[in-house]
């Protein structure tokens, strides 16, 4: 069995106003490596923690349009290369014909593409997280906070850095083991 390993120090806040104090402090205390966990959207909490902008966009421009370019290239060929029939003189490549299908494959593309970066971004599935095991962590679907500092950081001191969340009177403060 390997030993664990501490994973970081989690602290628990009543309001989103305290979560957001308590990232803005640790930023300034030097800490880098920061996850912050909430029932609900905070203004200005992503911009605090130092998030990257999204990537999925992106990739869900990117799906539709491989999805529209290939159900269009698909009519097209069926229509005109390999099976081309002449039906009342009408061309054989009639695009508005085309255009229902490229649009509903379109949209399929970038739900698809959307739905994979979003698993694929946010790590997904993970069915364990070492911090499903912090008590009452359950509360962060319901109406607590919790900001934790990653103990991966360079010259990480987990007393330190409970004694920096402390500063902020949260409800509880806990180490996190992996």
């Amino acid at each position: 069995m390997k030993p664990e390993q501490l994973y970081g120090v989690i602290a628990e806040f009543g309001t989103a106003d305290a979560l957001l104090a308590a990232v803005h402090h640790a930023r300034a205390a030097g800490y880098e490596r920061l996850e912050a966990y909430s029932p609900l959207h905070v203004e200005g909490l992503a911009d605090a923690l130092g998030l990257a902008r999204s990537r999925v966009p992106l990739f869900t421009l990117l799906g539709g349009l491989a999805g529209g370019v290939g159900a269009y290239f698909l009519q097209w060929y069926s229509a005109v290369i390999d099976y081309p029939l002449n039906i009342g003189g009408r061309p054989l490549h009639s695009w508005p014909m085309f255009v229902p299908t490229t649009f509903e494959v379109a949209v399929l593309g970038a739900a698809l593409a959307a739905f994979v970066a979003v698993l694929v971004g946010g790590g997904l599935p993970r069915l364990h997280h070492p911090v499903f095991a912090v008590p009452d962590f359950q509360l962060a679907m319901r109406d607590r906070f919790f900001l934790c500092v990653r103990g991966e950081q360079p010259g990480f001191d987990p007393a330190a850095a409970a004694r920096v969340l402390r500063e902020l009177d949260p409800i509880a403060c806990h180490e996190v083991h992996s």
